[in-house]
């Protein structure tokens, strides 16, 4: 177990990285539904170019599991740190490069196909970059509070998607339309390489995970003796594959409902209620600051009561207040609809902030890093992927918000159905190098693992 201080330093390190990349993934959802629509995808129709964009949104998700695998694979042989600072590299290099490619106007077709490259990139390093963030911090932390310290890099999330929407609300308000659409837009990508710099010299401080070094050092004194070691991700699909499929269930409705409510919302109330842009940016703004407190409160909550209790809050409460969400944001009052955007984060944090330590829990150190990754990350495939493209496809063919929410709620339902089938993994030592099972009716605290498991 790390010191205080050297945990905090720890989540420090992890909590402005993640924040960093989230903010160069967010960034590519909000401009979608603002800029690119316009730029690299122009249509007659104003929700067909929208859509258009999304898919390219979309397409970044596909290589999130690639990248898990990946990354995942090369995190669990040489360590988590390293895999952590190419995962800012390529993330931040891409940004970057959005921010410098002509547009549609100028090269015709080979600006979306750039733009969908990069795009693609950004999804490989994104799928690296979520197993290592959580795992150096809950691998350094101790059992009793791994759900309030592994939760802070889930707060990267809305970190970055609040630094991302308050560049935008930021560069709207000072500038024109047409400003905007010139050449201000290019502004909050090339930011990405100035922080890229910053988050690059706080992760190099950080020391490896001791969980991961201890596993290392047996692997070395395995190999010795002759004992081959398969890769990862093979272990992973022959031992562990209902934890995989435990992780995905316990990401669906959390992944679905927080893009429904972050980048779906600001087509909605531009597109469909003709609100103006600045409306949506600034409720999702107010929201996200609070999601981002709330989302280690929550992980707080769930070293007391269990990660299976407050993750049911979440996405019960979630399933609920789909058809509550869009009442109050059909009401096209700016509080009403901030109001209702932050209630959903809140219930979204519930479900997301004892995430990092359920999922981890739930595999050996050997395959941790690949295991929580491929789990996480196929989620993210079939379930956030697609959420905006099928919401917003929704729209255009019922033009109401009733289909949406209760796309949303039956997500929710998935989720729920999972964690009330799972094991839950408070508790769980995970020095340990056995796999944590989950399996239907066996919910409470884990003993310390006892089945031999060689890495």
């Amino acid at each position: 177990m790390a010191s205080p201080g050297s945990i905090k330093r720890i989540v420090a390190a992890s909590l402005i990285g993640t924040t960093i990349e989230w903010y160069d993934f967010f960034l590519y959802g909000t401009a979608a539904a603002l800029v690119f629509n316009k730029l690299f995808f122009p249509t007659t129709d104003p929700l067909t170019g929208t859509l258009i964009a999304f898919i390219t949104y979309a397409i970044g998700f596909l290589a999130r599991p690639l990248g898990g695998v990946v990354f995942g694979h090369f995190g669990d042989k040489v360590g988590r740190k390293k895999l952590l600072v190419v995962s800012l590299l390529m993330m931040g290099g891409a940004t970057f490069a959005m921010g410098l490619l002509p547009t549609y106007a100028a090269v015709g077709v080979g600006a979306p196909v750039l733009l969908t490259l990069l795009r693609l990139v950004q999804g490989f390093a994104l799928g690296g970059e979520w197993g290592g963030a959580v795992l150096i911090v809950s691998e350094h932390g101790g059992d009793r509070h791994r759900g309030f310290w592994a939760s802070w890099p889930q707060s990267g999330a809305p970190g970055g998607n609040l630094l991302a929407t308050g560049v935008l609300a930021v560069l709207a308000a000072v500038q024109s339309d047409a400003a905007f659409l010139a050449w201000g837009w290019r502004i909050p990508f090339l930011l990405s390489g100035v922080l890229v710099v910053v988050g690059l010299w706080i992760r190099l401080s950080v020391s490896e995970s001791p969980v991961f070094l201890a596993a290392q050092a047996r692997a070395r004194a395995e190999a010795a003796r002759g004992v081959r070691e398969k890769a990862p991700v093979v272990q992973v699909l022959r031992r562990s594959r209902l934890q995989v499929l435990t992780a995905m269930g316990t990401r669906f409705g959390e992944n679905i409902s927080y893009y429904v409510l972050t980048s779906f919302l600001l087509v909605y109330v531009t597109t469909h209620l003709g609100l103006p842009k600045s409306t949506a940016l600034n409720a999702v703004l107010i929201g996200s600051a609070v999601h981002f407190l709330a989302i280690p409160a929550w992980g707080a909550l769930s070293d007391r009561i269990g990660r299976r209790p407050v993750t049911l809050i979440g996405s019960v409460g979630m399933a609920l207040w789909a058809f509550g969400f869009f009442a109050l944001v059909d009401s096209e009052s700016f509080p009403v609809i901030t109001a209702a955007v932050t209630a959903g984060l809140l219930l979204h944090g519930a479900m997301y902030g004892p995430q990092a330590a359920f999922i981890s829990e739930m595999f050996d150190t050997g395959v941790r890093y690949s295991g929580a990754s491929m789990g996480s990350q196929l989620a993210s495939v079939f379930a956030g992927a697609p959420a905006p493209v099928i919401a917003v496809e929704l729209l255009k063919d019922y033009d109401s918000s009733v289909p949406v929410s209760l796309y949303l709620c039956a997500a929710a339902l998935v989720t729920t159905l999972t964690v009330l089938l799972a094991r839950e993994t408070r508790g769980r030592d995970l020095a340990g190098t056995g796999p944590t099972a989950s399996a239907p009716g066996r919910t409470g605290r884990l003993p310390a693992e006892t089945t031999p498991d060689p890495v």
